[in-house]
């Protein structure tokens, strides 16, 4: 039975967030999305990765997993492949999918995996007390660079662009509605789905706020930009002046579950085993 109301999707727990968190919004636009998609818990799986975003895995009713730091994404991807009936979604944060999980999100995006992930960007590591993350600006001052942050910041939308992502998108946690429609275009996609969201940390960031954000936001669909150039959208992805939020880049094409031979058949979590000797197996790994 399909669900149309977000509250469906909530379970007998409550995030931990801080008061004015953006995970708050997140976690409102993904249940709002969910139910206008009208997914069915129990077709739906979410891998979530270690750090803030990580508080919300027991707070959705859906099938979850909580994985290691920086490892959603090849969960996410083996639970595809296991049952590609089922809608898989990666939650991480900045640090946990750029920074431990850099090479998963590349190799993610390379294999046009059909799962998508939604990464809480607040530019900074929030569980662990504001230390430096990849999205940290360049001079940033935490606790781990008290002189400034020395690297270039990450541009991981870009980087997924150059890598295979066939959608990509950048929503704000200060506007639900816009991050809910976002969210529906992302998930529905079939392919790898990279989008970041700005999402302000009120506790330990206090450059990136939402009045910041606000007054540098402009919303690609008022911009008559067209999603379907890659090299536009990368060049659009490195634009200095304002923070373009809304849909990059769109390509349909073949998700990589769709070129393995044996699941064309049906998926493999279907399959009757019941009359195979799995014993040779067993010992195989013993």
């Amino acid at each position: 039975m399909s669900n149309h109301n977000p509250a469906d999707y909530n379970t007998d727990y409550f995030p931990t967030w801080c008061p004015g968190c953006g995970d708050w919004a997140i976690w409102a636009a993904l249940k709002g999305a969910l139910s206008e998609l009208e997914l069915d818990p129990h077709k739906t799986v979410i891998v979530f990765g270690i750090g803030c975003s990580g508080n919300m895995a027991n707070t959705v009713r859906v099938y979850g997993f909580h994985g290691l730091h920086g490892r959603a994404i090849p969960v996410a991807a083996g639970v595809k492949l296991a049952n590609h009936d089922m809608k898989v979604i990666v939650i991480a944060g900045d640090g946990d999918c750029y920074g431990e999980g850099l090479s998963h999100f590349i190799h993610g995006a390379r294999a046009n995996h059909d799962i998508t992930v939604i990464v809480h960007d607040n530019q900074i590591y929030g569980l662990t007390t504001g230390q430096t993350s990849p999205t940290s600006s360049t001079g940033t001052k935490t606790k781990s660079t008290p002189a400034g942050v020395l690297e270039t910041q990450l541009n991981p939308l870009a980087l997924s662009l150059t890598a295979g992502a066939t959608f990509v998108a950048r929503g704000f946690a200060g506007d639900q509605p816009h991050l809910t429609e976002l969210m529906k275009k992302a998930i529905s996609h079939n392919g790898f789905s990279a989008m970041d969201i700005y999402q302000p940390c009120v506790t330990f960031n206090r450059t990136n706020t939402y009045d910041w954000f606000r007054e540098r936001i402009v919303k690609l669909e008022k911009t008559r930009y067209k999603t379907n150039d890659k090299i536009k959208a990368i060049k659009k992805l490195h634009e200095e002046e304002g923070l373009p939020i809304g849909v990059f880049y769109q390509q349909e094409g073949q998700a990589y579950h769709e070129g393995v031979d044996v699941l064309r058949t049906g998926v493999l979590a279907g399959r009757d085993i019941s009359g195979r000797d799995l014993e040779p197996l067993i010992h195989g790994y013993i």
